[in-house]
């Protein structure tokens, strides 16, 4: 595999992407709204199966890239462009797109590479804090207790931390919470006791490896704002669960209320933003424990994403196969052939021919309807760069009588040979 098929592979790849998320994210959204006035671990489930397709489905087309032939990378110019565009625009954005898809992959691997940095900085001043920070011996017996009530066998560790604004949870076999100082020493105890409940149900259900999954789609794909959206909801949708099962252990979900309360009271008094641990908005959560409410279909706010869902389904069908060699559904049909009186012999190159050095060197040909040649690869090298790149040029140049499909003229793939001999 080259350099050039990488590249070409990774870049088709993230471009095709922006038609396959904006269909994963009107879905994910039509479904959400389906569902707004079911469990929140419906809705849960449901964004994380959205999240989730939008890692598989381009990590599985980029596989497939990578393990076919050169060419099967640039088919998603047409995927892009004929999604997008039709008739004579196709080309130039065709065009458009190939000759940048060396600075689409660098940047786009500059900025991952940068986000994947700051998310290990992060995790890193975690681990820093569980091993340094303070403990308290009368929190760790409460947590101990409240984590056994929970259904937790494992040793939760507690730490308290004066940098925090809301306590975090992370790790899953060697969990740790972390609490503000501000709470310990200002929060009455058995609000503060209920903010631990919400955090050892986060714990309980594992929420820590999927909020890691979910830094690492972000990180990959953060280009296209249905992943950022979509991790939202996610964020949002597992503090409403991580919610309802602390009340229910608790049996008093205004008591969970009141201390979402306090900590809103105490941010702002600190100045910073009323931002839930985890994501998660304070005052929603709230409304939930205290009132919970039917939601009504917005039908107006459902019509674009109605719209947006369509044109990325008319996108992706009039796209051509991804496999150009794949066989045509029709019964008759003939390959191009190349009509070498239209073209120019191709001349040895200078350092090859004196340091004679022969070769094969087959190459794909993209054959329009007319007998021109629309594209032209090397599928296989006769070992020397200039003896290849010479060869494309100049039967790139050469007429073909047209491939047909049931009698009539149509755009195929053909493959061609030339002998470089020294004689």
């Amino acid at each position: 595999m080259t350099a050039a098929h990488l590249v070409a592979s990774i870049g088709w790849t993230l471009v095709e992407f922006i038609w396959q998320g904006a269909l994963i994210g009107c879905a994910v959204a039509l479904a959400m709204s389906l569902l707004r006035n079911a469990r929140a671990e419906h809705r849960y489930a449901v964004a994380c199966a959205g999240l989730v397709l939008c890692l598989v489905w381009p990590a599985l087309e980029l596989a497939a890239r990578l393990a076919g032939p050169p060419d099967l990378a640039a088919q998603s110019a047409a995927i892009f462009a004929g999604g997008l565009v039709a008739g004579p625009l196709d080309e130039g954005w065709r065009a458009v797109l190939e000759r940048s898809l060396g600075w689409i992959v660098v940047t786009w691997g500059v900025c991952a590479v940068v986000l994947a940095l700051r998310m290990i900085a992060g995790l890193l001043w975690l681990q820093r804090a569980a091993a340094v920070e303070g403990r308290d011996p009368v929190w760790q017996a409460r947590l101990d207790r409240m984590a056994l009530d929970i259904g937790i066998a494992r040793k939760v560790r507690l730490r308290i931390v004066a940098q925090l604004t809301s306590p975090v949870t992370f790790g899953c076999w060697r969990p740790v919470v972390l609490v503000p100082a501000s709470l310990v020493s200002g929060m009455p105890l058995h609000l503060l006791e209920a903010l631990l409940a919400h955090e050892l149900a986060h714990i309980r259900r594992h929420d820590y490896l999927v909020n890691l999954l979910q830094n690492v789609v972000e990180a990959l794909l953060f280009y296209h704002p249905a992943i950022w959206w979509i991790s939202g909801r996610i964020r949002a949708e597992r503090e409403l669960v991580a919610d309802t099962i602390a009340a229910r252990q608790l049996g008093e979900p205004r008591r969970l209320a009141l201390a979402l309360s306090e900590l809103e009271r105490i941010q702002f008094s600190t100045q910073h933003l009323a931002q839930a641990a985890n994501g998660g908005n304070l005052m929603q959560r709230i409304k939930q424990l205290v009132r919970p409410d039917t939601q009504a279909l917005n039908w107006k706010a459902a019509v674009p994403v109605l719209g947006l869902a369509l044109a990325a389904l008319a996108g992706c069908t009039s796209t051509t196969p991804v496999n150009p060699f794949a066989a045509m559904p029709d019964n008759e049909t003939t390959k191009p052939i190349a009509r070498f009186n239209t073209c120019a012999r191709p001349v040895y190159p200078a350092e090859a021919l004196a340091s004679k050095i022969e070769g094969t060197v087959t190459m794909g040909m993209l054959v329009k309807a007319d007998g021109k040649v629309r594209e032209a690869i090397v599928r296989q090298s006769s070992g020397n760069a200039s003896l290849d790149e010479t060869a494309r040029a100049a039967i790139a140049k050469c007429s073909f009588q047209p491939g047909t499909v049931n009698g009539a003229p149509k755009e195929q793939w053909t493959e061609v040979q030339y002998v470089w001999t020294v004689g």
